[in-house]
């Protein structure tokens, strides 16, 4: 994997999300691939007790990429990219090892999606997790809509969602989002112990438990997440979503038109 690195440190994982070319961790090609790919191969882990899941730098991971959307404009990339984005979500689900998610910094989009779909978050305090999806013209696809109101209730889900408003490390704290709040500089430290915590566990028992948990979590993607993916591949198309692109590229609001 070219944008993150695996090592081992005892019977802990750790996994960092490092984009040689974003120093926020943005969401391309390569990311996208290569989440895809870790999560492939936490499915067949078996010398780990647990993973670490971490970004390097000063974002978790920031969103998608906005140069990378105008390459996305095609029926073909579209529908490429919705088959890779519903396997590396099911895939996470799938690994039965617990992960700890690290938020060294701010989770965005896919970032955000993969964060709640993890086991323990152990958040700084300067971190906020964000998906804003509606906010570029598109339905927040990504697992978004379905792990959001599992987590939060849909009243809470919907405010975030539809106005891409960002829960704070605090909000998260007191949700039961996050496990744990921290200074920035003691998120991998402390993210650790709780793996390791995790990892001491009787095997079989810790992953029998997630999977059963998992499952509850499962039912909720059937119900949401191939629905939110499939409506989000027209908005990709839209003009509405070029036009956000389009603004942010020259620091302005857009202004969208339903079409």
């Amino acid at each position: 994997m070219e944008t993150i690195s695996l090592q081992r440190d005892g019977d802990v994982l750790v996994a960092t999300i490092d984009h040689p070319a974003s120093p926020v961790n943005a969401v391309d090609a390569a990311l996208h691939h290569d989440l895809g790919e870790l999560f492939s191969t936490l499915k067949r882990e078996r010398s780990a007790r647990a993973v670490l899941l971490t970004g390097a730098g000063k974002a978790f991971s920031a969103g998608g990429d906005m140069d990378w959307f105008p390459l996305l404009r095609s029926v073909e990339a579209v529908h490429e990219l919705r088959k890779d984005g519903r396997q590396l979500i099911w895939d996470l689900l799938d690994v039965e090892i617990p992960i700890v998610c690290g938020l060294n910094g701010s989770a965005a989009g896919l970032g955000a999606s993969v964060a709640l779909l993890c086991d323990v978050v152990v958040m700084s305090e300067r971190a906020v997790i964000v998906d804003p999806h509606v906010t570029v013209g598109l339905v927040a696809g990504d697992g978004g809509a379905a792990i959001w109101p599992l987590l939060l209730g849909p009243l809470a889900a919907k405010r975030h969602l539809l106005l891409g408003e960002p829960l704070s490390a605090d909000s998260a704290l007191a949700a039961g989002v996050a496990a744990e709040v921290c200074a920035p500089e003691v998120v991998g430290e402390r993210a650790m112990a709780w793996a390791r915590r995790l990892a001491a566990g009787a095997p079989l028992a810790v992953q029998g438990t997630k999977t059963a948990i998992n499952a509850q979590i499962r039912q909720a993607l059937l119900t949401s997440f191939d629905l939110s993916t499939a409506l989000e591949i027209p908005c990709m198309l839209s003009a509405d979503h070029v036009e956000a692109v389009d603004a942010y590229a020259a620091k302005r609001i857009p202004h969208f038109e339903g079409r």
